[in-house]
């Protein structure tokens, strides 16, 4: 990643807080009184408000871009923090997140506290790096993207009345042995290749969230795509896989390949995919292109470790 830098207000910045009621499990009731009682006054201004549907968080970081804001902060899961994201892209404001979602990929990827206490006092020191951004075809994403059995996982999760990690598992658990793998077709650094696989993963970073690693080499700030691509395993594999998922070293298994690229055509594609683990439909192809450094994001100075 790039280097972390230290904001020195010599006046009071301003800090806008996006919260999302809606997402995840957390009990998010409190966090009102927390930004109150945690946020440093003698160094910020800050306004709270609250998203009442799909993108508007997107339009409130757009609106708080234009008003002067510094720091826009984020509070809920990663479809939450993609919208306010996409208000930020190539400004001078920074991205803020306050991880309250059912598995916080992007936050747990860049090391930013779940407790939102700690993730508070965090933003008061604003420290921050600049990070990639992807955009496929007027759609974007943060950190994974993908297609085949994750984007199905996403499309139904998305329906659930109940989330979080333990109705997302059984989820997974319920479909895993209905669906089957698909043959791909792509264009990866302007040569075809086909590929078949039981999913196929394009990250920026290394999670799905709840620390599911399913593309360990993946670098948020290198100017590539890192292409993961898992096959359908035999049964007798599965808990492996999932061990190797957990502990970051998926990419030994003979069941996985990973490619890293500059650029990215999936051809011939008409169905579901996620954007950080928001279902989308694409019809005809998906162009992928990576933004460099076109976003800054508060971050711990550890995560340049």
């Amino acid at each position: 990643m790039s280097g972390v830098i230290d904001i020195e207000p010599s006046i009071k910045e301003k800090i806008y807080f996006i919260i999302n009621p809606k997402s995840g499990t957390s009990n998010k009731k409190n966090i009102e009184k927390l930004i109150h009682r945690f946020v440093d006054v003698s160094k910020y201004h800050y306004e709270i408000e609250y998203t009442h549907g799909p993108n508007h968080a997107t339009s409130l970081s757009a609106k708080a871009v234009e008003l002067g804001y510094n720091i826009i902060v984020g509070v809920g899961g990663d479809g939450t923090i993609n919208e306010v994201a996409k208000g930020l892209i190539n400004t001078t404001s920074i991205l803020g997140i306050i991880p309250c979602g059912s598995g916080n990929g992007v936050a747990n990827h860049l090391k930013i506290p779940k407790d939102p206490i700690l993730a508070l006092k965090l933003i008061n020191r604003s420290t921050f790096s600049i990070i990639d951004t992807v955009n496929v075809n007027d759609k974007f994403f943060l950190g994974i993207a993908g297609i085949g059995f994750d984007a199905h996982i996403a499309g139904k999760f998305a329906n659930m009345k109940k989330r979080g990690f333990l109705s997302y598992a059984k989820l997974v658990l319920l479909e895993f042995f209905k669906y089957k793998s698909n043959n791909f077709e792509l264009i990866i650094d302007g040569d075809s290749i086909n590929k078949e696989g039981f999913l196929l993963s394009f990250a920026k970073s290394t999670q799905y969230g709840n620390d599911i690693k399913i593309a360990p080499l993946a670098k948020i700030d290198d100017g590539h795509l890192q292409i993961a691509i898992l096959k359908y395993p035999p049964f007798y594999a599965i808990l492996d896989i999932i061990l190797k998922l957990k502990n970051g070293s998926i990419h030994k298994s003979k069941y996985y390949e990973t490619i890293k690229c500059k650029t990215l055509m999936v051809k011939n594609y008409n169905t579901l995919a996620h954007l950080d683990g928001e279902p989308h439909h694409f019809e005809g192809q998906m162009d992928f292109k990576v933004f460099p450094k076109s976003l800054k994001i508060i971050t711990p100075r550890h995560v340049m470790n």
